[in-house]
């Protein structure tokens, strides 16, 4: 499985960890930056790369790092066909995939430590969609809403 990792400073010790822990793992990385720690950095000049490559099918899934792991979320979501999430638990990082077709985990540095932010991350990439007709028939809501731009 090809993954994307993205963080901004408020991530970036956690996700270069991460990656090692991925390649470790037998996982192919894509770093999308930051590729130094400068606290001036923004998260969206690295998520929404990392989301446009999960969009366009170039990853299959994505990691998105930052302090809270909120920002992150919120830039990630704004780009068509991504599905992310802030996860903090171990339920949704597998229902996230299984019901909702979840394809990028963002998860905040300061709020889960490392041990448990590999847990995640472990249980986010091991989960498959269910392609259950009610599962189905939710994301397409959810896709109509994209292509439109207005709620349903």
């Amino acid at each position: 499985m090809r993954i994307g990792i993205a963080a901004d400073h408020g991530g970036f010790t956690m996700k270069e960890r991460m990656a090692a822990a991925l390649v470790s793992a037998g996982y192919e990385v894509k770093d999308f930056g930051a590729t130094e720690l400068d606290p001036d950095d923004d998260y969206p000049d690295f998520v929404i790369p990392l989301a446009k490559a999960v969009a366009a099918g170039q990853i299959e899934r994505g990691i998105a790092f930052c302090s809270s792991g909120v920002g992150a979320s919120i830039a990630a979501n704004k780009v068509s066909g991504v599905r992310a999430a802030l996860i903090h638990d171990d339920y949704s990082a597998h229902q996230g995939v299984e019901h909702d077709d979840m394809n990028i985990i963002c998860l905040g540095s300061l709020v889960v430590g490392y041990a448990q932010a590999w847990e995640l991350v472990r249980t986010f990439l091991a989960a498959t969609f269910s392609g259950a007709v009610r599962h189905c028939r939710r994301l397409a809501k959810v896709a109509a809403i994209e292509r439109k731009g207005d709620p349903l």
